[in-house]
């Protein structure tokens, strides 16, 4: 699918769900609910990583980034992994930043589900590794919980959890669109 028009149908199902009044917990977002990982395309290739947490940070901290480069030439491909560290981040960053214009060029914001690091390498940094290990925004504070517990840890879901579970939300508001 081009990505231009994966833009358009993310921006016409966030808009559909706001006509409908679509609650927090059955929205297409909520299928991404264990991931603060979002996927950046249609990057400007001159953008660095700094040009792209400026911009980025303004719906939440900004705890990892992996703009992917060439490996011969070091230049940006024009895409990158981003991970906020509160979840509820990410949503903000689909609804807002998705089909924006940066220097000229439309970006497309959308979820990522299951976002692999990078492979160990000696150049990789300590703090890089330490986030490999306990993960990466996945945490998403229970509204029930007090500000000052941080002990309790989150227990992961599996896609195979849930027996009636959408596997992607896209597709439905597809075939929904084509229906009527």
């Amino acid at each position: 699918m081009n990505p231009l028009t994966k833009v358009k149908l993310i921006n016409e199902l966030n808009e559909r769900e706001v006509q409908l009044g679509v609650a927090d917990k059955v929205s297409w977002h909520a299928e991404y609910k264990d991931s603060a990982w979002i996927f950046l395309g249609g990057l400007p290739y001159e953008l660095t990583e700094g040009d792209i947490i400026c911009v980025f940070s303004q719906y939440g901290e900004i705890v990892n980034i992996n703009l992917v480069r060439d490996k011969k030439t070091g230049k940006s491909k024009g895409f990158c992994f981003l991970c906020y560290e509160d979840q509820r981040s990410t949503i903000l960053a689909v609804d807002n930043f998705n089909g924006i214009k940066i220097k000229g060029r439309t970006i497309r914001v959308d979820h990522v589900s299951n976002y692999r690091a990078l492979k160990d390498s000696e150049d990789m940094d300590n703090v890089t590794k330490e986030l490999q290990d306990k993960g990466c925004g996945a945490y998403t504070p229970s509204p029930n919980l007090s500000e000052g517990s941080e002990d309790e840890k989150p227990t992961k879901k599996h896609k195979n959890d849930s027996v009636n579970q959408v596997e992607d939300s896209l597709t439905l508001f597809i075939v929904t669109l084509a229906l009527e």
